[in-house]
């Protein structure tokens, strides 16, 4: 059973963690909190990629106060030296007596190795305390690490009688301000945002993060462009951003054409084609060496409804507004042949329902 102590002070270091959301990607996101005789005496997080560990700033924090003390980690601390030197050894030398551990680390080289290197120097050891919420936050480090595929989300923003937008292609503005605002956290979280070339045509979006109180990441914007027939005026062109620039084309797209497009700061990365259009699902993989390690589509209907017959597709958010198009002729959310029949409908399980402004957002997961 687990102790209701515990269990405060893993959520204490599951809030830590979240500090890192956008900064330590393909890492995980991992907080640590120290406790001495039920005070917190250090606490830590894992701020970016090849900074130090959550642990290890904990313990630093703590200084001499950590000797006897309890550990509270949200994921299994490492026992190998890879950017960084092996966290258990720091905890040992910091005289830590006991370590709670939210959740086992998935990747199949250290699996269970730190917790079992632990119990071997007489640690005590407690893993599982709120290991659901772990393993929430870090979900796309958890299909990244075991698959080498990145997870996959699907934002849309949609009028309740699922229309993205009118028939002339207007989708400005479809939800409110707060469900904006939101799609710009999602944004700043993932590695990379996709769209489809129509979508930088009717729409030239930027693409970027816009956050007011924090720091924003921008994600690496992917362009599925079969043909190469982007724009030369599109913003993603232009725009000046640390991110990387991706345009996914057919392997048939002359050589000539690609080395134009790449005079811009963009990378053209020939890919199969499956019935006239990017084989989504070996995108996967090669987006995947490239350590992508989380994507967020944001469109249009075309690049939603192949990702959704592909099955690539790990988790949907979907945002309805009040408000009704009255008509069949604008963009559906999902665009290509459908099914059958009813029972061949993509099941979408551990629905969640959030408010945003008048907007209702729909969260839920595909397996």
């Amino acid at each position: 059973m687990i102790e209701k102590t515990d269990k405060y002070f893993m959520e204490t270091a599951l809030h830590l963690a979240v500090k890192g959301m956008g900064y330590t990607s393909p890492n995980p996101m991992v907080g640590a909190v120290i406790v001495k005789n039920g005070k917190v005496v250090g606490s830590g997080y894992h701020h970016a990629l090849g900074e130090a560990h959550a642990e290890v700033n904990a313990i630093n924090e703590a200084g001499i106060a950590a000797k006897s003390a309890t550990l509270f980690v949200t994921l299994e601390p490492c026992n190998h030296t890879g950017r960084t030197p092996p966290c258990t050894e720091k905890i040992l030398k910091a005289g830590i007596h006991r370590v709670v551990v939210a959740m086992k680390d998935p990747n199949p080289d250290v699996i269970g190795g730190g917790i079992g290197y632990l119990k071997d120097q007489r640690v005590d050891v407690t893993l599982g305390v709120c290991e659901d919420a772990a393993k929430k936050l870090n979900e796309a480090y958890i299909k990244y690490i075991t698959t080498k595929r990145p997870f996959v989300i699907v934002k849309c923003a949609a009028t309740l009688d699922g229309r993205i937008a009118t028939r002339t292609g207007d989708s400005r503005w479809v939800t409110g301000e707060e469900s904006r605002k939101f799609v710009h956290r999602l944004r700043h979280a993932a590695d990379a945002i996709m769209v489809g070339v129509d979508t930088i045509k009717r729409d030239n979006p930027c693409l970027t993060t816009r956050l007011n109180d924090i720091r924003g990441v921008d994600p690496k914007r992917i362009i599925l462009d079969t043909n190469l027939s982007i724009p030369e005026n599109a913003k993603v062109l232009r725009l000046d951003s640390d991110s990387g620039r991706f345009i996914i084309t057919g392997i048939s797209v002359s050589t000539d054409k690609k080395a134009e497009v790449e005079k811009k700061n963009v990378k053209v990365i020939p890919s199969a084609v499956k019935n006239g259009r990017i084989d989504i699902d070996l995108l996967m993989d090669q987006l995947g060496a490239m350590g992508i390690a989380s994507i967020l589509i944001e469109g249009g209907g075309q690049v939603i409804g192949s990702a959704l017959r592909a099955r690539i597709v790990d988790k949907i958010i979907f945002f309805y507004a009040p408000k009704i198009l009255g008509g069949d002729d604008g963009v559906p959310i999902c665009g290509g042949p459908g099914p059958f029949s009813m029972n061949e409908c993509i099941p979408v399980s551990n629905i969640d329902v959030r408010r945003f402004g008048e907007d209702v957002m729909i969260e839920g997961y595909i397996v």
